[in-house]
């Protein structure tokens, strides 16, 4: 059975309306036992340096903690790849059974195409 639980560092900025929204998404989430990670897309932006900020819920349905130490991740629309980078977050292990919001930062360099389309996700 999967749990959610908040980095502690969201746990003390996040809005009440964001965090309602997140534990909305959990709670409907059709999560696969067939695939160690998945994600659940929440939002996706554009912040002032025109890099791509992708906040979604990681779940970890194995037995082991993941970490997101040297993982290539690609975002994805209906279109095809939109960015792929390869993140080294020390500081991001998601439990076994776990699931835990997350905002991935792709910098410019790393984007392939813009505008993005609804429906994007995220893969490892």
């Amino acid at each position: 059975m999967q749990k959610l639980i908040f980095h502690p560092k969201w746990d003390k900025t996040i809005s009440i309306k964001d965090r309602k929204l997140i534990e909305l998404c959990f709670a409907e989430a059709a999560v696969m036992e067939n695939q160690p990670i998945e994600f659940t897309p929440l939002w996706h932006a554009r912040n002032h340096k025109q890099e791509l900020l992708v906040t979604a819920i990681v779940h970890n349905t194995s037995k082991q903690p993941f970490s997101f130490h040297e993982r290539k991740i690609s975002y994805h629309d209906r279109a095809g790849k939109a960015a792929e980078h390869q993140f080294s977050i020390k500081s991001l292990i998601i439990e076994p059974h776990t699931s835990m919001p997350w905002t991935f930062i792709f910098p410019l360099n790393t984007i392939i195409k813009g505008p993005l389309h609804e429906n994007a996700k995220l893969e490892i």
